[in-house]
């Protein structure tokens, strides 16, 4: 027998992503964490040798580990550990969420911040069809600070939290924070209101320490990730501890999944310093597990502030929203980042956003090729006119939609766009049939569904197309089960460059393997909405099992094999 295998895992079959695949192979071989072979039960025991550990996770199907190529998961894991979930439906209407601060405020310290989270586009997901007023906040407390953060563009304060900040009745925000053009709103008279917009970074929201962050970022990456089976984040990045949080975990074996860092700048730090980030940012693991890939812009701010850049103004305005930067410094980023190996990735929520930069790429020459070739965010997600994506193309940008947004807030836009926000809305199906290679990603952030970091929930919505309402929109551009899944594995996989490695089942691939609760091809659509993972395993490390089996030495695997 040649060398055995480190890990045999055997299941009812394997759904591999590959383009060739044999129905009947029904397990892997894993040896230095990379899959050595596919096989299948009765081949089993040519890999297994004393000291093979075998996992039999019976009549459920094996299939790669899910990429999620676009998430905030340190800023989700400090919101979920930190504050007061007010969120809907749970928190039906304003009285509900009076009551939950209410709550919290008597459990807290005398004259502490209380900070809650509330869904994107809030005020579409409360009963009165409206956000919190200042007023309603300040009758739950006028000791303490209290801040609804509605999805991170957006927050509305008490008179408590305004006076902390600083903001008075004369205050001047400055042109631009890092997620687009600050706003302080007043009413008719000139008070200030209580809502604030793209500012959550200029407000002195309590933090955590060393300690704390560490053993929320592990708990939050099992809860929210490994529980649905992804085994690879591409992470925007919040802090340096928190980068580096992240890099220990991944040293002390603790670290569930692979992290993939685009640097926030300027929110985690300036460009030049993301540029030459090693030494700004102490990184001691496995580059395997923990390395920076790239750096994160924000071209334009959310649509629930009305600060994404499109061409159509807002109704009842006549704003189309702002670049959040010049032309100079864009061409400073993308000469630093090209000139470090480093991908691009920029935040460009509307089609003007988008067409501004594909425009300024290609008088710098169009994308770059291979692993460091330019993302735009949010591209795919409303497209009214084609023009955009042929920009795109001529520019060579890689588009990274959100399926999960079709849920959240797809059919909003035309609340603030009228019926240019009802055109080319998550046109997957189209861009998949002109040839497009989309990919699936969460964009997890301070007020997402609680769903929003599953897969599953992400590929249910590419099929059902469903709305927080209820509401289908646009039905044809539903796409399949086998598409679907590519876009969450495989296709995302390629968006990091590491198709090569990840995102299949296939020799010389990691061993990112995941048994999913049920299997999705024999499952009604709504039950693939709920699905789970039950056996995790990331690069050849089990880091969640469900199952029954145990796993044994010398070839034993409770009599399954």
């Amino acid at each position: 027998m040649a060398q055995p295998a480190d890990t045999v895992v055997l299941g009812k079959r394997l759904l591999t992503m590959e383009p060739q695949s044999r129905s009947d192979w029904e397990g892997v071989a894993i040896r230095d964490g990379r899959i050595i072979r596919l096989l299948r039960r009765s081949e089993a025991a040519e890999v297994i040798g004393e000291n093979t550990r075998v996992h039999d996770v019976g009549h459920r199907v094996l299939m790669p580990g899910f990429v999620d190529v676009h998430a905030h998961s340190e800023v989700m894991c400090r919101t979920n550990h930190t504050t007061v979930d007010c969120r809907a439906p749970e928190c039906a209407d304003i009285q509900d969420v009076q009551q939950k601060l209410s709550e919290a405020v008597g459990q807290a310290p005398k004259g502490s911040w209380v900070v809650a989270q509330g869904n994107l586009f809030y005020d579409r997901k409360l009963r009165e069809r409206r956000l919190p007023t200042r007023a309603e906040l300040d009758h739950v407390s006028r000791e303490h600070p209290i801040a609804i953060r509605a999805g991170g563009h957006l927050s509305v304060l008490n008179s408590k939290a305004l006076e902390v900040s600083g903001i008075t009745r004369d205050y001047v925000p400055p042109a631009f924070s890092i997620t687009g053009p600050p706003q302080v709103e007043r009413d008719a008279s000139g008070d200030l209101t209580g809502i604030v917009k793209e500012m959550d970074v200029l407000l002195p929201l309590p933090t955590l320490g060393p300690a704390e962050l560490k053993q929320a970022l592990k708990q939050g990456i099992l809860d929210s990730f490994s529980n649905y089976g992804v085994t690879c984040i591409g992470e925007i990045s919040e802090t340096v501890a928190g980068m580096e949080a992240f890099s220990e975990l991944a040293e002390e074996g603790g670290l569930p999944a692979a992290m993939r860092y685009y640097i926030w700048a300027p929110g985690t730090m300036k460009i030049e310093q993301a540029a030459r980030w090693r030494e700004h940012v102490n990184l001691g693991a496995n580059p395997a597990d923990v390395r920076v890939q790239g750096i994160k812009l924000f071209a334009d701010g959310g649509f629930s502030a009305k600060s994404a850049a499109v061409t159509c103004p807002y109704l009842g305005t006549d704003s189309c929203g702002e670049i959040a930067f010049s032309k100079y410094y864009f061409r400073r980023a993308v000469e630093l980042s090209q000139g470090e190996g480093l991908q691009l990735s920029v935040h460009a929520n509307g089609d003007r956003a988008q067409q501004w930069l594909c425009g300024r790429l290609l008088e710098l020459g169009g994308a770059s090729s291979g692993p460091a070739r330019m993302r735009i965010e949010h591209a795919g997600n409303l497209m009214p006119t084609t023009d955009t994506m042929e920009w795109w193309a001529r520019a060579g940008i890689i588009p990274v939609p959100q399926a999960v947004f079709i849920y959240t807030f797809g059919e909003y836009f035309a609340d603030y766009l009228g019926d240019f926000g009802r055109r080319g809305l998550f046109p997957f199906r189209s861009l998949i049939e002109q040839g497009w290679r989309l990919n699936g990603s969460s964009d997890v952030w301070v007020g997402s569904e609680r769903e929003a970091t599953s897969p599953w929930f992400s590929i249910w919505c590419c099929l059902a197309r469903q709305a927080y309402s209820g509401n289908v929109l646009d039905v044809s551009e539903a796409i399949d089960l086998d598409q679907a899944l590519r876009m969450h594995t495989i296709d995302s996989a390629a968006v990091l460059g590491e198709a090569d490695v990840r995102g299949s089942l296939a020799p010389g691939k990691y061993a990112d393997v995941i048994a999913p609760s049920g299997d999705p091809y024999e499952l009604p659509l709504d039950a693939i909405r709920k699905l789970k993972a039950d056996f995790v395993m990331a690069r050849g490390r089990c880091v969640l099992d469900r199952t029954e089996a145990t796993q044994v030495a010398g070839g034993q695997s409770n009599g399954r094999m």
